[in-house]
């Protein structure tokens, strides 16, 4: 999958949006030393960041601004790599036709890396539009930029697929039940981190769903 292919699988803003800040909340329960995912409620006025690195190097950012979204992921390995040459150059066509609302995202210090948008995938949503849009970029057969396997978990929208996910990273048994319930946004309660983990704490998971946007149940 490219880019290309994973425009017609990204959900909607809301949904996505709502997902991101599931992921963060999972990884909060789950307790692992390195959480890859976490979800940033007003980054900048009134603009939210979600992001994902996976400690080898490969990353996403999702940044939701009343303007639209702007997505981008960072696979090192890929064909698309800025890498491949010297000076760091983007593959041709990345960024051509970002929503001058959006364009100056790329330019942010917290998406640089030593001052350049490192990046192999991006894509984009306007407010008021009905679906997603990227750059003119072309592929030879074989050639990837990552978007497949970067954004896996975001465009299967299934429990199943998180937490094999989930069980690959912490390398433990992910409670199904548990997991479907934050991605329907349901009202985190005490059987659901529980669930997760046994020995979270549940005052601290609450106030950082809380935090993240998320509801908590009533006691």
């Amino acid at each position: 999958m490219n880019v290309h292919e994973l425009l017609p699988a990204l959900a909607d803003p809301d949904i996505l949006r709502a997902r991101c800040r599931a992921l963060t909340l999972l990884d909060a329960v789950l307790g692992g030393f390195a959480p890859r995912h976490d979800y940033l409620p007003s980054w900048r006025p009134g603009v939210d960041l979600a992001t994902m690195e996976n400690g080898s190097g490969d990353l996403y950012g999702i940044v939701f601004d009343p303007a639209g979204v702007f997505l981008y992921g960072f696979d090192h390995e890929c064909d698309a790599t800025p890498w491949r040459d010297w000076p760091r150059a983007h593959w041709p066509g990345l960024l051509e036709g970002l929503p001058a609302a959006l364009a100056h995202y790329p330019a942010e210090p917290e998406l640089q890396f030593e001052g350049f948008f490192d990046a192999t995938v991006c894509a984009w949503r306007e407010t008021g539009t009905t679906s997603w849009q990227c750059g003119p970029v072309v592929f030879a057969p074989g050639e990837s930029d990552g978007a497949g396997w970067l954004f896996a978990v975001l465009t299967d929208d299934s429990a199943e697929a998180v937490c094999n996910d989930a069980e690959d990273y912490y390398e433990r048994p992910v409670d199904r039940q548990a997991v479907a319930a934050l991605l329907a946004a349901a009202p985190l309660d005490h059987r659901t981190v529980a669930a997760l983990n046994p020995a979270a704490d549940f005052k601290a998971t609450a106030d950082r769903a809380r935090t993240l946007g998320y509801a908590v149940a009533d006691a």
